[in-house]
């Protein structure tokens, strides 16, 4: 009889069988620069809920300053690590994500970008780590929120609605619940994820964002994947000098399911370590969010419910990561089988 380690048992928790389309598949990529970047932005959110964005104003070098001081927080001792933590939902973890038993091979940061809300978590984590930590992730998120806003305007100018800043207001808002994570995905070596039969090792489970949008950027390893339409999952090929775009649940919503919040997962390497850093831009937490009449046709129906984005935050942290959280707003879904929120 074999018997394994504890860490080989966890280990088999994070496995799951490999997907049959291993090639990278091309992304939509947008210039933000271009004249027809509204166009390319709305067909984009439309058929994929990703896209690449270049010539986006963010310097190059705030994003490796950043992307290092995070590495000299993660290469730090655990001990030293877990001061900033367990999440409370703010703050350092490790292969737990949430508190509905999903674990993933990975540890992070989740921060706050509200100054008004920050918790004594992240006031902990800055207070045990230099202030340049603490403004080189000031100065990023600025930049990318920035950024963030101007993508969501040439959304609305693309959908021909009015007014320009109907989604980008809600970031913008003082009140705006947005967050900001760090993800590492440590390699690892012992378990030799291309000497696995037809397995692969999970980093972070397959998920939708809850947000209105997701700005990802990443160093320059793989492991980022999006579910295709037939289920199967397809590779994102890395690219450390752009930004990649995700449709959040919120945006699905208001855009009347025109927009599709994209499923993805990340999956770990046996080699090498990725890093990641996504801002989510979310609304405030009492912002009532429903279908934008201008995108509801005479012909159609709203599919959802109007929600609170506390409503909905609420439903994400009680569910698991794969679940099907807007089946629960959605006006034609049979609820009989779920629980209250």
């Amino acid at each position: 009889m074999v018997v394994h380690s504890h860490q080989s048992a966890l280990n088999e928790l994070f496995l799951v069988k490999a997907s049959c389309k291993s090639r990278f598949m091309w992304v939509p990529e947008v210039d933000l620069t271009h004249p027809e970047a509204k166009t390319v932005i709305v067909k984009a959110c439309q058929e994929f809920g990703l896209f690449k964005v270049v010539n986006y104003g963010v310097p190059l070098e705030l994003m490796t300053h950043l992307e290092n001081e995070a590495l000299k927080f993660f290469m730090q001792s655990q001990c030293q690590k877990d001061k900033a933590g367990p999440p409370d939902p703010y703050g350092y973890g490790s292969k737990r994500i949430g508190t509905n038993g999903d674990l993933g091979w990975v540890e992070y940061l989740l921060l706050n970008t509200n100054p008004d809300v920050i918790s004594p978590k992240t006031l902990q984590l800055f207070e045990q780590n230099p202030e340049v930590f603490r403004c080189a992730v000031e100065e990023y998120i600025g930049a990318v929120k920035k950024m963030c806003c101007e993508v969501l305007e040439l959304m609305a100018d693309g959908l021909e609605i009015e007014p320009r800043n109907v989604f980008s207001r809600m970031i913008r808002d003082e009140r705006s619940d947005s967050c900001f994570r760090m993800n590492r995905y440590p390699a690892c070596p012992e378990l030799r994820v291309e000497a696995l039969s037809g397995r692969n090792l999970i980093g972070f489970g397959e998920h939708t964002d809850p947000q209105i949008i997701s700005v990802l950027r990443s160093n320059n390893t793989s492991g980022l994947q999006m579910c295709l339409r037939d289920g199967t999952w397809a590779s994102i090929q890395p690219d450390h000098t752009s930004f990649f775009v995700n449709v959040g649940d919120l945006l699905q919503v208001m855009t009347n399911g025109s927009f599709k919040s994209v499923k993805h997962r990340v999956l770990a390497n046996s080699s090498m370590s990725r890093l990641s850093m996504i801002y989510f831009g979310g609304p405030p937490l009492n912002e009532k969010i429903a279908p934008l009449p201008s995108l509801v046709s005479r012909e159609e129906e709203s599919l959802y419910r109007e929600l609170t984005w506390r409503e909905y935050k609420n439903a994400a942290y009680k569910s698991k990561l794969s679940d099907n959280r807007l089946s629960l707003f959605d006006k034609f879904a049979d609820h009989s089988d779920k629980s209250p929120l």
